[in-house]
């Protein structure tokens, strides 16, 4: 999380560290069937076609895994940035009744009217201390903005 004139960014951290590994993984898993395929007599013929796209699926999953690592919440006096995976949605203020994070919940989200949400993919759980603080940070900017309304 980083804070400039009462702006609030946070990232996840644990998510990020788990998707890198796992992509690698994934991408050294595809690369070596791909030189595997053709060194041993199974009975089919690979081509080297077989194996650049063998190697072309584990850069897809890499990258897939990847994805995890791009939520994002963006938060200033006016309102929140919320980036989830393939999604994103800017909330003023007056939309949001409240920011919480209930017991056994993943993410942190936000309380929105008619007892609707939104979950924010950025505070996970996962990340403990640095959540805590992300939340708090976030109810302080809302707090601010509802008293500034007043």
């Amino acid at each position: 999380m980083a804070k400039q004139d009462a702006d609030v960014v946070v990232r996840p951290r644990r998510v990020v560290w788990m998707s890198g590994a796992l992509a690698v993984v994934l991408l050294a898993v595809f690369v070596t069937v791909a030189v595997l395929l053709r060194s041993q007599d199974t009975g089919v013929i690979f081509m080297v076609s077989d194996q650049i796209a063998m190697i072309g699926v584990g850069v897809l999953l890499a990258g897939a895994a990847m994805l995890f690592a791009t939520p994002t919440v963006r938060a200033d006096a006016d309102g929140v940035y919320v980036r989830n995976i393939g999604v994103s949605r800017r909330f003023t203020w007056d939309e949001v009744v409240a920011v919480s994070f209930p017991d056994g919940a993943s993410f942190a989200r936000l309380e929105l009217p008619d007892y609707e949400y939104y979950s924010m993919m950025a505070i996970q759980a996962v990340d403990r201390e640095r959540a805590v603080e992300a939340v708090r940070a976030l109810r302080r900017l809302h707090s601010a903005a509802r008293r500034a309304d007043d």
